[in-house]
């Protein structure tokens, strides 16, 4: 079990490493002078000389990579300083003549725009984010769970085939497509009898500039976020309940008088869910990693949309940032289902072992 565990944290790390290297390179690749996005248009080159030194962009290439990766590690080496210590806000393991080996959280280091740090704007974003994941994870369980289980009662009826399209049709609409859909409809259409709106966030303020929860904002984003894995966990679920109720047990307990109903539900049912929550799992991993598209068309405050925003405006730094904490909540999580996932079924790290 501990070799299994160790080889999900080496590739986790691996994948980590190859995301930090793509954005970097990919995104300093980008048009756009980084000194003139943060002194502005109508700076002279004295101040321009003065922001590429602070920022290291008079260097070159390999030596900025090198200096990115001296930033956003937890463990790297810094000159000891006030200045750095402000900066990083670390704590020094072991001091060297000239530098001092430090532990520190990862330095994402400041927007071009707003000259805020990309870690409290991120963390500013994150709880939208996390909400509506919630949401749209919590949803997507319920219906598919449910849609899952009539199909795989209702096996080869009309019933069956009707759930069958609607989750195929689910998986083959763009995400895209089903948010403009979906808000034009309620929210336009239909906006008199439902009372929602079309744009708006979770957390906002009020004309008091108290932050207010708008739980109605919720509802759409949330709806439309779930549609794909609500198709995926119907077909799961479905595939899962037919293979149960195959099983001999179940037989054995309809022979000895017991309901249809109670069998599905109570012993069917709860064998048939460990594929379903452990995509479920997976599905949540991509939702907390920023669902771009619905974040911006239902302007949503969130990683995604903070995402896009800071790419339309060449936020190197945010765009950056954002990328590497959407990958990195990606694969922590989808370590820790696995690590899970083999400790409830010890034939998974067995057969990764050998």
């Amino acid at each position: 079990m501990i070799a299994f565990i160790i080889r999900k944290l080496v590739y986790g790390f691996l994948v980590l490493s190859g995301v930090v290297c793509a954005v970097f390179f990919l995104f300093m690749a980008l048009p756009g002078d980084p000194a003139m996005l943060t002194m502005g248009q109508r700076t002279d080159l004295g101040s321009i000389a003065a922001v590429n030194k602070e920022l290291g962009l008079d260097k070159p290439k390999p030596v900025q990579f090198l200096l990115y990766l001296n930033d956003i590690s937890p463990v790297s080496w810094h000159t000891n300083s006030i200045e750095n210590k402000q900066k990083y806000n670390y704590v020094v393991v072991f001091s060297g003549s000239e530098k001092c080996l430090v532990i520190k959280f990862p330095y994402l280091r400041k927007s071009y725009q707003t000259q805020k740090s990309v870690t409290a704007i991120i963390s500013a974003a994150l709880p939208n984010t996390i909400v509506l994941a919630f949401a749209a994870i919590i949803v997507a369980i319920v219906i598919g769970i449910l849609l899952g289980t009539f199909a795989a009662v209702a096996h080869q009826t009309w019933l069956d085939s009707f759930i069958l399209f609607i989750s195929v049709l689910g998986i083959s609409v763009p995400s895209f497509f089903s948010a403009i859909l979906f808000q034009w409809l309620f929210a336009f259409v239909l906006a008199d009898y439902t009372g929602l709106s079309m744009t708006g966030s979770f957390f906002m303020p009020d004309i008091f500039g108290e932050t207010q929860w708008m739980w109605a904002n919720l509802i759409l984003p949330a709806i439309t976020l779930g549609l794909r894995p609500v198709a995926i966990i119907t077909q799961l679920t479905r595939s899962s309940m037919l293979d149960v109720l195959s099983q001999d047990y179940v037989r054995t307990a309809r022979a000895k008088g017991l309901g249809y109903s109670k069998v599905v539900f109570k012993h069917a049912l709860r064998n048939a869910l460990n594929p379903v929550l452990t995509a479920a799992s997976g599905w949540f991993a991509e939702m907390l990693a920023g669902a771009f598209f619905i974040e911006m068309i239902f302007g949503w405050n969130g990683i995604g949309k903070l995402t896009v925003e800071a790419l339309n405006k060449n936020d190197f730094p945010v765009l950056m940032g954002s990328v590497l904490f959407a990958a990195t909540i990606f694969v922590f999580i989808n370590i820790i289902v696995d690590i899970l996932y083999g400790v409830f079924d010890p034939r998974i790290s067995k057969k990764a072992a050998s």
